[in-house]
């Protein structure tokens, strides 16, 4: 059996991920661009001392290897053919399209979607716009959405913007690499609101907050001191 673990929501989909491999004693993982395809063999047909049957997690197969690899062509042409009685789990960090997912046509798909409202707080990140921010904020905390997750969220909006807006660091973010065309022009609308010295300030804050939240010394919680960071946009 095949399943694949994927989608935005990556806290949740993750937890799922490792509750798996928790349930499983004898389970072997595997960071997908390090796995070769002798890897995989020995793994599904080395002898197994108390059951027949592998459980085998990968990460970030469908994600991080290239589809035109030659090898990679060929674990996907293994893991189809010869996965017989193990179970084979990947986790990928986003969320997978159907014409990727397709290579597995057997596979148990399980999603794990976050709502839109976190969207729709990151689409609304511009300057003079804290009230409506805070509104959403404090929306999508409601909804149930880890806090971490939003606040790393809200890092990388920046970290986008910021990168669409100084030629100097363009080409050293591969996150902008594999955004769809229509999710970069959405970004680079936004980054014209922006001067590159506000992106700067404002992913300066986030540092500090950060840094003040793993070290303990953050003396509001992180959720306060989200609100202060969208006040000053």
């Amino acid at each position: 059996m095949i399943t694949i673990i994927h989608g935005d929501d990556i806290v949740s989909s993750r937890r799922f991920f490792q509750e798996k491999k928790q349930e499983q004693k004898d389970s072997i993982t595997f960071d997908a661009s390090k796995m070769t395809i002798t890897d995989l063999a020995q793994a599904i047909f080395g002898s197994g001392l108390f059951s027949d049957t592998k459980s085998i997690f990968i990460e970030d197969f469908l994600t991080k290897t290239k589809k035109a690899n030659s090898e990679t062509k060929e674990i996907i042409n293994f893991i189809t053919k010869n996965h017989g009685s193990s179970n084979i789990i990947l986790w990928e960090g986003k969320e997978i399209q159907k014409r990727d997912v397709f290579v597995f046509k057997e596979a148990i798909l399980k999603k794990f979607k976050l709502p839109q409202s976190i969207f729709m707080f990151l689409d609304s990140i511009r300057p003079n716009n804290f009230k409506n921010l805070i509104i959403l904020f404090h929306k999508t905390l409601d909804a149930g959405i880890n806090q971490e997750l939003i606040f790393f969220m809200i890092q990388r909006q920046i970290r986008l913007l910021l990168a669409l807006s100084d030629n100097s660091t363009k080409k050293t973010i591969d996150e902008l690499m594999r955004l769809f065309p229509w999710q970069k022009e959405k970004l680079v609308r936004q980054a014209r609101l922006f001067s590159v010295d506000q992106l700067r300030r404002i992913y300066n804050f986030l540092y500090k907050i950060e840094l003040g939240f793993k070290t303990g010394k953050l003396n509001l919680t992180l959720p306060q001191a989200i609100d202060f960071l969208l006040f000053e946009i």
